[in-house]
C-alpha cells in the first residue's frame, strides 16, 4: 500500500542527500525473564528472542514503512530471517520464515526449517519485509557494523533492519545483554528505536505473568 501522503517526506528527503543514510544504535537488554521462561519450557533462547523481537517491531508502526523504487510502502508485517547453524555443521546458514502467534510454535518451526534446510539460503524468501538477525554468542557485544554493497542497484532504499546481540553476562542478579539495530535513517529516527525497546521489554514482561519466580 502506497502512503501518500506521507507525513515523514520532507524527513526523508533530508536523508535521501547522504551516500550512507544507515545507523545503528547498541543498548543494553535485560533477558532475566525470559531466560527462565525458556528454561521452564525447554525452548531455544534465541528463537524465543528473535520472536520476542518481531512482535516488538511490528508494534511499531514505523517499522511497517519499506521503500519500493524510492516510494514508501506500508507492509502488513515483517518476517525474521536468521543466522543459524545445524547441529554438527562448522559454517552458519540463514534462515528465513513467517512469525507464528504461538512462541512454542515459533520455535519448533524455527527448530525443523534449520534442520531440513541443505541451502545456505533460499533466494525466493528474499524481500523488504525482513528483519536481519544474528547472534554473537561467544562474546558480551557492545557494537556491532554490517556489510553492504553501496554499488548495488537501490542500496539506499534497503529497509531491512539488522538485529544481533552477543551472550548474556551475569549483572548482579540480572542477565543482560548487548543489543544492536542497525536501520535506515531515511525511516528510522531514534525516537522509533526507543518505542522498539520499550516494546520489547514489554514482550518479556508479557511472557512471565504466567511463570513461576
Amino acid at each position: 500500500m502506497k502512503l501518500d501522503p506521507w507525513p515523514r517526506r520532507e524527513v526523508y528527503q533530508f536523508f535521501s542527500g547522504l551516500s550512507n543514510p544507515f545507523y545503528s544504535v547498541c543498548f543494553r537488554q535485560d533477558v532475566t525473564k525470559l531466560y527462565r521462561y525458556v528454561k521452564a519450557r525447554g525452548l531455544s533462547f534465541y528463537y524465543s528472542l528473535i520472536w520476542c523481537c518481531t512482535r516488538a517491531m511490528d508494534s511499531v508502526e514505523a517499522f511497517h514503512v519499506a521503500l519500493r523504487e524510492g516510494e514508501p510502502v506500508r507492509l502488513p508485517g515483517r518476517r525474521p530471517s536468521f543466522t543459524d547453524i545445524r547441529p554438527g555443521a562448522e559454517d552458519f546458514h540463514i534462515v528465513t520464515l513467517g512469525m507464528e502467534e504461538d512462541l512454542a510454535a515459533f520455535c519448533r518451526a524455527a527448530g525443523e526449517k534449520n534442520r531440513s534446510q541443505t541451502a545456505f539460503t533460499v533466494p525466493d524468501s528474499e524481500g523488504q519485509d525482513l528483519i536481519y538477525y544474528s547472534c554473537m554468542p561467544w562474546v558480551d557485544m557492545t557494537s556491532v557494523t554490517h556489510e553492504r554493497d553501496f554499488s548495488a542497484p537501490g542500496a539506499r532504499d534497503d529497509s531491512v533492519p539488522r538485529v544481533t546481540w552477543g551472550k548474556y553476562v551475569r549483572e548482579g542478579e540480572q542477565l543482560v545483554l548487548g543489543l544492536s539495530l542497525e536501520v535506515n535513517h531515511r525511516l528510522i529516527d531514534g525516537s522509533h528505536i526507543g518505542q522498539f525497546a520499550r516494546e520489547l521489554t514489554a514482550q518479556l514482561d508479557r511472557l512471565n505473568r504466567d511463570t513461576p519466580s
